[in-house]
């Protein structure tokens, strides 16, 4: 158990374990059924256990990884009881996440560089991206950073509204242009802006538009390029957030966006309101992505930096 150890103060794990409340009770109902009256782990648990692991969103080869793992399990012990598979469960799916995140951080932390680091967040509309950024500009503000927003998805007018109210409610510059202007000239204008002010963190929304792979991977590209040209590194990181009570259509738009620009980590939302929080585990396995955040709630202090460990222990705690 001690990879198990609570990293995370109790408050954030009471918030984490609430969050994926619907995910763990769907699943150890489906658990318990199969593998009432049975002693050990067979071919038909493991077939059950199979099955359930996909109807929980973990997806199809990430359930079959995890499924081999735990036959390996068995064939060398012999004898592994059904009231042992919860355990077995959390260490090969702790070890699943691992090979992922090699780290394992429990704070809002930045890497240090030379001026600002610049984050480019991508999404689809709906997704939870707006509120995850202003709930992020809470956290870095929080520590004492000079935190700077770029309103780049100028084809809503309500994306820079919505912005505009995360930037006044937690305090932070927001620099953006009317709706319809281009997206990289906001960048442009949103990196100088952020280099006069001498800015710790730099978080630039983008349009949340899939209207076809080629304009979208041309418009990121172009907003790339453009940062670069005022800070020669920049994105610094680009963060996809994917709604996590979309399940496998979660998996459908991280394909999409992989295909389009560079993504370096992701944020998996709403899982309070599903029962899909299967979903963070076979998307981080398949894309080899690290999941960086997960919203599991609706406060602002509800945005978690992932950790590997007390997800999967949340995940696999059952209320005895």
């Amino acid at each position: 158990m001690s990879l198990f150890k609570k990293l995370f103060s109790s408050e954030k794990k009471e918030t984490l374990d609430k969050g994926l409340e619907k995910s763990k009770t769907s699943f150890f109902t489906k658990l318990s059924k199969a593998v009432v009256g049975k002693s050990r782990v067979d071919d038909q648990v493991l077939d059950d256990l199979e099955e359930i692991l996909v109807t929980s969103d973990v997806g199809v080869d990430t359930t079959l990884k995890i499924i081999e793992r735990i036959e390996a399990r068995v064939s060398t012990d012999k004898y592994v009881g059904t009231d042992e598979l919860d355990q077995i469960l959390r260490e090969e799916i702790a070890g699943l996440l691992a090979e992922t995140h090699s780290g394992n951080a429990t704070d809002f932390t930045i890497p240090e560089t030379p001026g600002p680091y610049v984050i480019m967040v991508v999404g689809v509309n709906g997704v939870g991206k707006t509120t995850t950024i202003g709930k992020l500009a809470y956290q870095f503000h929080r520590q004492g950073r000079k935190v700077v927003l770029g309103a780049a998805d100028t084809f809503r007018a309500a994306a820079i509204d919505q912005l505009q109210i995360w930037a006044d409610r937690v305090g932070v510059p927001l620099v953006k242009q009317k709706m319809g202007s281009d997206p990289a000239s906001v960048a442009y204008d949103t990196l100088g802006s952020a280099l006069g002010q001498e800015a710790d963190v730099v978080l630039i929304d983008t349009a949340g538009r899939l209207h076809n792979k080629v304009n979208l991977m041309n418009e990121l590209s172009k907003v790339k390029r453009v940062m670069q040209k005022v800070i020669p590194d920049a994105p610094h990181e680009v963060l996809l957030v994917l709604d996590g009570s979309t399940g496998q259509n979660a998996f459908e738009q991280a394909r999409q966006f992989t295909k389009a620009t560079e993504v370096t980590s992701l944020a998996v939302t709403k899982l309070d309101g599903t029962a899909k929080g299967g979903v963070v585990i076979g998307i981080s396995d398949q894309f080899r992505i690290p999941v960086k955040y997960i919203g599991v709630g609706e406060g602002i202090e509800d945005l978690q930096v992932f950790n590997k460990f007390e997800f999967v222990d949340s995940f696999f705690s059952q209320a005895h």
